[in-house]
């Protein structure tokens, strides 16, 4: 789900109109199978939207900071989940990221955000800037980083960072399932203590794990993962170390996902320390952005980003 971007040449500032009422728009050309620029182009030109593209990465965060202090007031990014959790964190970087409506048109690979929030299209995104309903959804904090969807650790954040781009191009969102399954039966648990802070009594979790993860948007781990984006706390999976045998199935890893297992812890938190309890890093997936941690603290800022959403969103899990 990481965006990457061609390095090529200094960073690009943001092209804003006088009028800073008016939607804006990064767009990263690199997402997804790039076949979307003249498309978004086209719309925003009909509706007089200025575009500015990124170059390299990490342009989309710099656009958003820039963008906050242009003061625009509607801002809409085009990509996949990195690039609209880029854009966030540079307008929270600014201070700014409760004085925008922000927009998603979703052109990246998996689109997880961008269906949660009701938004499967892009023609439909545009549709959605001018009539779409607004709401105040929360963010999650990761020590210091903003993420909208998940904060996620073991095998499925190495799936996120070892799924190469030639194999989503071809297929798609299976190419993270085809990556986890040769993964699965060489993958050395997570040995970790995690601190569920004072929403759950302050109880605390120690074991080994495949994959830990912290949902903030309604669907972030297959069917499995549900949580509300309004309700001020993180939806929290461990799935917990099992034989290996069952790890070579499908039907076990659809099962990690599920209500079924034996093996999954789930509750709901707003505060959480992760400690890797060996002295190296862990991989952290923050909605497709890989981060290393030996330690991790977690926390929701609840309703703090005004988000345009489509008629089928809803903030209750399924």
């Amino acid at each position: 789900m990481n965006d990457e971007n061609i390095d090529s040449g200094d960073s690009p500032s943001m092209a804003v109109s006088p009028d800073s009422d008016r939607w804006q728009i990064i767009l990263n050309p690199t997402s997804g199978t790039e076949d979307h620029v003249e498309k978004v182009r086209s719309y925003a030109n009909d509706r007089g939207y200025a575009v500015t593209e990124t170059e390299q990465a990490g342009d989309a965060i710099e656009l958003g900071k820039d963008a906050a202090q242009k003061g625009v007031s509607r801002l809409a990014a085009c990509g996949g989940d990195g690039t609209i959790h880029q854009v966030v964190e540079g307008y929270d970087e600014a201070g700014s990221l409760s004085d925008v409506t922000f927009g998603v048109i979703p052109a990246g690979t998996g689109n997880n955000f961008a269906q949660n929030l009701g938004i499967e299209r892009i023609e439909r995104a545009f549709e959605l800037l001018e009539t779409g309903e607004r709401r105040q959804i929360d963010v999650g904090v990761a020590d210091d980083e903003l993420f909208t969807n998940s904060c996620i650790a073991g095998i499925t954040a190495k799936t996120s960072s070892e799924t190469d781009s030639d194999l989503k191009e071809r297929f798609g969102t299976l190419a993270y399932v085809l990556t986890g399954i040769r993964q699965a039966a060489e993958f050395d648990p997570l040995h970790v203590e995690i601190d569920t802070g004072t929403a759950v009594s302050g109880s605390t979790w120690q074991g080994e794990a495949l994959c830990i993860l912290i949902g903030n948007a309604r669907r972030f781990a297959g069917n499995g993962g549900q949580a509300n984006a309004e309700d001020g706390l993180f939806e929290v999976l461990i799935v917990e170390e099992m034989p290996t045998n069952d790890l070579l199935t499908e039907a076990a890893i659809q099962r990690w996902f599920g209500t079924e297992t034996e093996h999954m812890l789930r509750f709901t938190s707003d505060h959480l320390e992760i400690t890797n309890q060996r002295d190296t890093d862990v991989e952290f997936s923050l909605d497709g952005e890989i981060r290393a941690h030996q330690e991790l603290s977690l926390h929701i800022r609840p309703r703090e980003l005004e988000i345009v959403v489509g008629p089928e969103y809803s903030p209750e899990p399924e």
